[in-house]
């Protein structure tokens, strides 16, 4: 029996490798996200094969969690996705740490020597470690990933929050949490053992709502991925702990993934991890950057029209303000009408767009806009200066060229997607008012910038409505 598990867990974690490979290509993400849900299918069910199981309890809870992912997937927009998935990443490691907390009840029940069973040699300290490890990476990732929501889905001010002596509070909260997890871990059978365990809880929960409130709303996609790579981390300690091997090599590959995912996000800013962390970046809304002289130019639908009729290449620049304006098809209609027009269309997606990793993908994979038309930021950026008409929609930091040529802007050395240089650029937003981040893009007062005010979906369905008349 144990054999047959073995060889399951074995074939689940093939699956899940593979299917993460496949998530790489948008052209083969919903076959490798189909993998993997097999692999898991896989892991579940051999998992639950097992004997000693309260079935009763796991009916209940799949039950629970089935009703409550249904209605929520029904009811949530795709402008929610972002705080969606910092919620998935919160719950992952909330389960973790729950993990964590039962099993060393359950050992204080059966007393440390009970549980060792006929390897006490081992010694207490390595369950121990990987107790406090999964309720310290679980807690972290849990109320990081709160916060996180919050300022998501606007609930919390999504600027960077700080506080004099916040670096040194935080360290030190870090440093009690490390001192109490080793005290913890080395003298788990001790009088004192219970109380440092709480402090590991306590701490670990303080320690994700502190390191999560001084980052702006602009380093979102990579905080999203950062959280994604600690709940696989706090995973594969949960599986440490219950000495599962497929939970184990599922949280690492996550860990592994997550973090990796990080790294791209930080090198698509031109920023460290250790300076989104610990930055503050946002902290005061519109600082930093030299002063924006001219105003911004309004141009009407109608005018915009002849334009792009004229036009032989265009590219569109999605952002966050397609998402909230639920743009997508219409973008997609428009693409359609200008390939048909003689136009070449591209859709060009900077790494951070957004705010998740993938966030605009996403989008204009639900508008099912063709895989070849998507444009890495450097493949788009080498023929810029040829492109007739650059169409920013929502879009803010990403293609602000104070990047480029304002040293002191807080985003100076960030990789931008060069519309600047396009013939025309036409800028679709709501109102005057700077993005997430706070900051004012510079590229909305240049002389080859026309700005089309209104709602995005509305903005783009006039500009159909025009070829089609």
């Amino acid at each position: 029996m144990q054999f047959a598990i073995n060889i399951s867990y074995i074939a689940a974690a093939i699956l899940f490798i593979f299917g993460i490979k496949m998530l790489g290509s948008a052209a083969t993400a919903v076959k490798g996200n189909r993998i993997s849900s097999l692999g898991m299918l896989i892991a579940v069910v051999v998992t639950l094969a097992r004997s000693g199981l309260g079935y009763e309890w796991i009916a209940a809870g799949v039950l629970c969690g089935a009703v409550i992912g249904f209605i929520t997937a029904k009811r949530v927009q795709m402008t929610g996705m972002p705080e969606l998935v910092a919620l998935f990443n919160g719950f992952g490691g909330l389960a973790s740490l729950l993990v964590g907390w039962a099993e060393y009840e359950r050992i204080k029940s059966v007393s440390w020597s009970s549980y060792l069973g006929e390897d006490p040699e081992i010694g207490p300290w390595f369950s121990a470690i990987v107790i406090a490890l999964a309720i310290l990476i679980g807690g972290i990732t849990f109320t990081g990933s709160i916060v996180a929501y919050l300022k998501l889905s606007g609930k919390i001010g999504g600027t960077a929050t700080v506080f004099p002596g916040q670096k040194a509070i935080n360290a030190l909260v870090m440093l009690g949490l490390v001192a109490a997890g080793v005290l913890f871990s080395i003298n788990a059978e001790g009088v004192n053992a219970p109380t440092l365990f709480l402090v590991v809880v306590g701490l670990s929960l303080l320690i994700g709502v502190l390191g999560v409130i001084p980052i702006g709303g602009g380093d979102m996609p990579v905080v999203i991925a950062l959280l994604n790579s600690f709940s696989g981390l706090a995973a594969a300690a949960a599986g440490f702990v219950i000495s599962n091997t497929v939970l184990v090599v599922a949280g690492c590959l996550v860990g592994a993934s997550g973090l990796i995912l990080t790294m791209i996000m930080c090198k698509a800013m031109n920023r460290t991890l250790g300076n989104v962390l610990f930055g503050g970046f946002g902290a005061a809304s519109g600082s930093g950057g030299q002063q924006v002289e001219g105003e911004m130019k309004g141009v009407s639908v109608e005018d915009a029209y002849y334009v792009l009729e004229a036009a032989q290449s265009v590219v569109f620049v999605p952002g966050y303000g397609m998402a909230v304006a639920q743009a997508q098809h219409a973008v997609k209609e428009l693409a359609e009408i200008l390939e048909r027009n003689g136009a070449e269309v591209r859709h060009a997606v900077h790494p951070v767009a957004g705010r998740m990793p993938g966030h605009m993908n996403v989008l204009l994979a639900e508008a099912d806009v063709p895989y070849e038309q998507l444009c890495e930021m450097d493949d788009v950026n080498a023929i810029m200066s040829t492109v007739d008409v650059a169409i920013v929609i929502g879009a803010n930091d990403v293609v602000n060229p104070s990047a480029i040529d304002d040293e002191s802007s807080p985003i100076y050395g960030m990789p931008i997607i060069n519309v600047h240089q396009a013939k025309t650029v036409f800028a679709l937003k709501r109102g005057q008012g700077a993005g997430f981040s706070g900051l004012v893009n510079t590229l909305f007062f240049r002389d080859n910038c026309r700005m089309i005010y209104g709602d995005a979906k509305s903005t783009v369905s006039g500009l159909v409505s025009q070829f089609d008349d």
